[in-house]
Formats: structure tokens, C-alpha cells, sequence
């Protein structure tokens, strides 16, 4: 699975149907969802996109879900994450907190079951761009 700056597919999964009515998420919220529980943990530079610019970075703007994809299908999620990892620290430590920090943003905020958390490090960020 490549990670890409877009998720390739526009979909929502239905995650409570009742007399008032459904509630939906759609990928892009999973993933925007785990974009920025990556970027909370200690050691984490930055979110790594995918091959060239988009559109948005030449005119300034960051994507919410830069270097995230998402795949939820049947109430389950698999999700890739590309991050720079800042000089100095573990970068097992740091990819395994990532792991466990976005798992449960996303189970806690959707209700969704969390199968994978794949972690791909782009890059260190050394000097005064780590700090």
C-alpha cells in the first residue's frame, strides 16, 4: 500500500444506525483523526507525504492528513503514516508511541476497531528544524 498525500477513495462508513438517524465518517476524517494524534508524540518532526507537491504546498497550505492513509472497511481501520523523526530519539520508541497514540485516537473518537498502525520514518530532522 503506497502512502500518498490524497486517499484515493471517498468513502464513509456507517457506524451507529438507530431511530434518529446514522452517523458517518468519512475517511478523511479517520484520517486527518490520526494525523494529528501522530504529530503529538515527543520526537515526532513532522508528517512525510507522499512523492511531489500537491497543490496545496505550493500555495502555502498544509494538508490536515499530510502523509496519512486510511482504510476503513467493515467497521475496521488500516491505516499507513509517514513522519520524520527529530534527531536524538529512538526511533522504534517514537514509532511504536505513535502506534499506540493514533490506535486510540481513532478507536476513542469513532468507534471504529483499529486493526493496523503501519509506521514508515521518511527522514531525521537534525538541528534547529528538530527543535
Amino acid at each position: 500500500m503506497a502512502n500518498e498525500d490524497l486517499n484515493e477513495k471517498e468513502t464513509e462508513v456507517t457506524i451507529e444506525s438507530g431511530v434518529t438517524g446514522e452517523v458517518k465518517i468519512a475517511d478523511d476524517v479517520v484520517a486527518v483523526i490520526a494525523a494529528l494524534a501522530a504529530q503529538e508524540v515527543e520526537g515526532v518532526g513532522d508528517m512525510a507525504g507522499g512523492i511531489g507537491k500537491t497543490i496545496m504546498a505550493y500555495v502555502g497550505m498544509k494538508k490536515a492528513d499530510k502523509g496519512v492513509h486510511v482504510d476503513v472497511s467493515d467497521g475496521v481501520v488500516r491505516t499507513d503514516i509517514s513522519i520524520t523523526v527529530k534527531y536524538g530519539y529512538s526511533i522504534p520508541t517514537v514509532s511504536r508511541q505513535v502506534q499506540e497514540k493514533v490506535k486510540g485516537a481513532i478507536e476513542n473518537m469513532t468507534g471504529l476497531r483499529v486493526a493496523d498502525v503501519n509506521i514508515r520514518v521518511a527522514g531525521v530532522i537534525t538541528g534547529e528544524k528538530a527543535e
